[in-house]
């Protein structure tokens, strides 16, 4: 298969950037989305010409490096799924494709598809942790967890930080992922002394590197390649508004 790709290219943060046309041959449906820009970044080099910068890593789904502006989707056309996982079987040849790195004001680009995500490390750092006691390790069944609350932790704990709801949001809000970090550790025993301050915390760190406000579009959820729903973002405002009002 042949495909027309319109690529963002941007030198560095400097720069005001562009979309640039490629025409990519030898496609075939079972190639994924960087498979495909591997495809493209070959031909450049072959012609002399720059690569085409994208962040990935592990290619299983897990990391959440690869993510991209497909067509005006976070991660592309598929539900639940991340750019590397997305196969070229999704797309129709006789339709360009668009490709453009996360739009968030906290997303600084680097070079054409790779923006800095280290806000979201900055979010995490200011409340994604637990305080830790000197002494013995009790028995891992000595505290009991309710099987609810463990599912939900677990499924917080899925978020692989990709940035997929900031980057889908109208508000370029990062709510989804905050509340996520900070949901998996509210559902446990470990995380509940500093349960309100580590909601707080991430919340007002989260509004100072600049993300937007959340307005409960629900675009971030519709997004999110692992399907974390916006019900961890009711929790961490009601542990945020617990912290004031103590």
């Amino acid at each position: 298969m042949k495909f027309t790709v319109r690529v963002w290219r941007q030198r560095d943060a400097g720069d005001r950037g562009g979309l640039v046309e490629y025409e990519v041959d030898d496609i075939t449906p079972d190639m994924s989305f960087l498979e495909m820009l591997d495809v493209l970044n070959e031909r450049l080099l072959t012609d002399g010409e720059d690569p085409v910068a994208f962040d990935h890593d592990c290619r299983e789904g897990i990391c959440g490096m690869c993510g991209l502006m497909i067509n005006g989707a976070a991660h592309g056309p598929r539900a639940a799924t991340t750019t590397c996982q997305l196969h070229m079987r999704e797309f129709d040849p006789r339709r360009p494709i668009t490709v453009e790195p996360w739009r968030a004001r906290p997303f600084p680009v680097i070079r054409d598809l790779v923006v800095d995500r280290s806000a979201l490390d900055r979010i995490i750092e200011s409340g994604g942790h637990v305080g830790v006691r000197p002494g013995a390790a009790p028995d891992a069944h000595a505290t009991l967890v309710d099987k609810p609350s463990a599912d939900r932790a677990f499924a917080a704990a899925s978020c692989i930080g990709c940035g997929a709801c900031a980057a889908a949001c109208p508000n370029g809000s990062a709510m989804l992922f905050t509340a996520a970090k900070a949901a998996h550790l509210a559902e446990v025993p470990p995380g509940q002394p500093e349960r309100a301050s580590r909601a707080l915390d991430m919340l007002t760190t989260q509004d100072e590197l600049g993300f937007g406000g959340c307005t409960q579009v629900g675009d971030c959820a519709t997004a999110c390649p692992k399907e974390i729903g916006t019900d961890v973002i009711a929790l961490l405002n009601r542990d945020a508004l617990w912290r004031v009002n103590s």
